[in-house]
């Protein structure tokens, strides 16, 4: 009775997921003992028949021809200003992104593309920028960035997590730091950089009182009298001395 009813239940399969299922209920069966060893054989070789069926069946979706997968092929990346992308590059990688002992390891452009990461991290607790989106930031190619994180990640810099799909597009992989000597550099670099605002409002020892030092090494302030005002007076720029002059009498005198 079992032997019919999965017989008949194998021929109506229409897909693998069903053959899965048809698999499963027929080992169990054997292994409960309703099925004898040469029936539960028998069975198997038929849903194993079925299986190839329907898999012949089955047509790649959406691909279209001439090309192996859904797709489209990676377009070559091409700075639009080599001259720009390479000033960019050794700016970045001129300031310092991390450790002299670390970063002595790497060339101009992999600095380049760890200091994109390395403030990703700093703004957002982890980098999960695409490698297309890093390599343009830092002024390189797709290729020397990969190398870069992976070369970093080898040293035990980094730590990259690969977030795979399977039959769709794969997510950016998320990077975080691991060495605490650059988390280190990164929190104290952060913390010593000048607000923008504290400039133009003179926070610092002077108050609102900003102190300007001129070429010759007068010091004055912004808040006091200006050049002009003093000159008219008679008095120099930066001296408290009226400015006088000597006439022939005073001289021979």
């Amino acid at each position: 009775m079992f032997h019919a009813t999965m017989a008949a239940a194998i021929d109506g399969a229409r897909t693998l997921a069903n053959a899965d299922e048809l698999s499963k209920a027929i080992w169990q069966a054997h292994a409960s003992g309703a099925v004898g060893d040469d029936e539960a054989q028998e069975l198997a070789e038929a849903l194993q028949r079925r299986r190839n069926a329907i898999r012949g069946s089955l047509a790649p979706v959406g691909i279209p021809a001439g090309r192996n997968s859904l797709f489209p092929p990676k377009r070559p990346q091409r700075a639009p200003e080599r001259a720009e992308s390479r000033s960019r590059r050794r700016l970045l990688a001129a300031s310092g992104p991390m450790p002299p002992f670390q970063a002595a390891r790497f060339t101009t452009g992999q600095l380049a593309v760890l200091r994109i990461v390395a403030d990703e991290i700093a703004a957002k607790g982890v980098c999960g920028l695409c490698l297309d989106a890093i390599a343009a930031r830092a002024g390189v190619c797709r290729r020397l960035a990969q190398g870069a994180i992976r070369l970093a990640e080898g040293d035990g810099l980094l730590i990259v997590q690969e977030r795979r799909h399977q039959g769709r597009k794969n997510d950016p992989n998320l990077i975080r730091i691991l060495s605490r000597e650059w988390l280190a550099w990164i929190k104290r670099g952060r913390r010593s950089a000048p607000k923008p605002e504290a400039a133009h409002r003179g926070d610092g020892p002077g108050g609102d009182r900003m102190q300007s030092v001129s070429p010759h090494g007068y010091r004055g302030s912004q808040s006091g009298e200006n050049g002009e005002a003093a000159r008219s007076r008679g008095l120099p720029r930066g001296s408290g001395r009226p400015q006088t002059r000597r006439t022939a009498a005073d001289r021979r005198a």
